[in-house]
């Protein structure tokens, strides 16, 4: 039985953007093997492991530059692929990525690499971009195929000579399950407006400028509220979003089912600074939401300004601030007819079985 090892970093992610691919090797006669920062007990590792993958935790500081912590994470992965003796590796995000791939390389064995963002470590200029930069490059050299969430990281990558173009190909982020997510109707109805932020609540995600709009727009309009949902990435913002006074203004804690916030609401908002490929408003979407988001790689390829949803200026608490105001004033109409060009969009550029399929197509490439 050929053995494919995943090395990734949260559970949720894996189960949440994965979890078709994952089965689908299991169901071609692949043993799936799979690392991520959770325990067994781990809600979403659980469901990982029924469907018959085999889990490994690996504990590391996803977000930590701590080389001590770092060199400990790249003997985890040797001691795993060692152990394992994969045929294929397959790794996300930048730790797994860089470290995975230099791991597995030193095994001679193949990694399909996939960017799900260059975020803050590539965007900024200073000196540990340019370590990570040359990280990567190393890595891209020895991995057997790399992924590209989007037109800019891909362009990126091949301006600074960190891939081979060769190695590298494009593909729509991680898709989206059209099949579990698809439009589901209010369980109530009301003259509110709803706007919802899933995500990380931390700076780069965009929150200052969420709530700084939303101050705005509810202080103008009576039918207007806003939603937050997700985990606190940085501390200083529990005591923000735990003070709020304005009760339009709601701190909704995380959700194992998202789809449940999703159809209440009537639009998605992401003001985020960095994207690989938006999963949120890809899920959004799917579910027949308007979106509005930053005019931002990642994003700006999933909304058509005007069609389904509204674009601005990244970072820009006016220009957000203008285009909820554009939604505000739309009639009810209008704004299912951006719903279903949503749906539309996601059905024709974005499901998850176009993802997959170039996923197998790299691995029968890599065993023939």
């Amino acid at each position: 039985m050929k053995k494919v090892l995943i090395l990734a970093n949260v559970s949720d992610g894996l189960y949440n953007l994965r979890f078709e691919l994952v089965k689908e090797l299991i169901q071609q006669g692949f043993q799936v093997y799979f690392t991520v920062l959770q325990p067994k007990e781990d809600e979403k590792v659980k469901l990982l492991v029924e469907a018959g993958a085999v889990h490994i935790q690996t504990p590391f500081e996803r977000r930590g530059t701590n080389p001590i912590k770092d060199f400990q994470l790249i003997r985890q992965y040797y001691k795993i692929v060692k152990e394992v003796d994969p045929d294929i590796v397959l790794t996300y995000t930048i730790k797994p990525n860089i470290y995975g791939t230099f791991v597995a390389s030193r095994f001679r064995k193949p990694v399909v690499m996939n960017i799900t963002g260059i975020g803050s470590s590539l965007a900024r200029r200073n000196r540990y971009q340019n370590i990570v930069q040359l990280m990567y490059k190393f890595a891209c050299r020895k991995a057997f195929m790399v992924f590209f969430q989007n037109q800019a990281n891909l362009d990126f990558f091949l301006r600074n000579r960190l891939v081979d173009e060769s190695k590298a190909r494009l593909i729509p982020g991680s898709g989206v399950n059209i099949d579990k997510f698809f439009p589901i109707a209010k369980s109530t109805r009301d003259n509110m407006i709803k706007f919802l932020f899933i995500g990380r609540i931390m700076k780069e995600k965009g929150i200052d400028e969420y709530l700084a709009a939303a101050d705005a727009i509810t202080e103008r309009y009576a039918n207007a509220e806003f939603q937050l949902l997700g985990p606190f990435e940085e501390k200083g913002y529990r005591d923000t979003l735990f003070n709020i006074k304005n009760d339009r203004i709601k701190y909704l804690g995380v959700s194992n089912d998202v789809r449940e916030e999703i159809k209440e609401v009537d639009c998605i908002v992401n003001p985020s600074y960095h994207e690989g490929m938006s999963n949120v408003l890809l899920e959004g979407a799917a579910m027949g939401k308007p979106l509005i988001a930053s005019d931002i790689p990642g994003c700006k390829e999933i909304i058509k300004d005007g069609h389904n949803g509204y674009l601005f200026k990244v970072q820009s608490t006016s220009a957000l601030i203008d285009k909820l105001v554009e939604f505000m004033e739309l009639d009810g109409n209008d704004r299912t007819v951006m719903g279903a060009n949503s749906r539309e969009k996601i059905e024709t550029e974005f499901d998850r079985n176009i993802v997959i399929k170039q996923y197998l197509e790299v691995i029968h490439d890599i065993l023939s």
